[in-house]
């Protein structure tokens, strides 16, 4: 377990940049002690380091960086500092089902 402090001097961040990431990311739960200090697991951490590689090394926005965390998107590995949205299955779908069935009425139109 470690304090904000440390974690900070781990990260070369400022400290009041954890508490604001904390705030963007519901991911971070640090546990806090009786006292009310942050107490920041090794997961904890782990997932400071990411979130600093995907803003700071990667150049990400911090709505880029929070879709990665979430799964919703993906990095480009072709690209770093591009990021892909995963689709939807369900819209995939609907949209598969559109493509068919203007499919079927083109098809339908050029028959003799």
């Amino acid at each position: 377990m470690y304090r904000i402090g440390e974690v900070a001097e781990m990260l070369h961040l400022k400290t009041h940049v954890l508490r604001f990431w904390e705030m963007e990311f519901p991911q971070i739960e640090p546990m806090r002690t009786d006292t009310g200090h942050r107490v920041y697991s090794e997961k904890d951490v782990g997932l400071l380091r990411r979130i600093q590689q995907l803003l700071h090394e990667q150049g990400m926005t911090i709505e880029g960086a929070k879709r990665v965390l979430s799964g919703s998107a993906i990095i480009d590995e072709n690209e770093p500092q591009r990021v892909v949205a995963v689709p939807d299955a369900a819209f995939m779908n609907m949209l598969e089902n559109e493509l068919v069935s203007i499919r079927n009425l083109l098809s339908f139109n050029t028959r003799p």
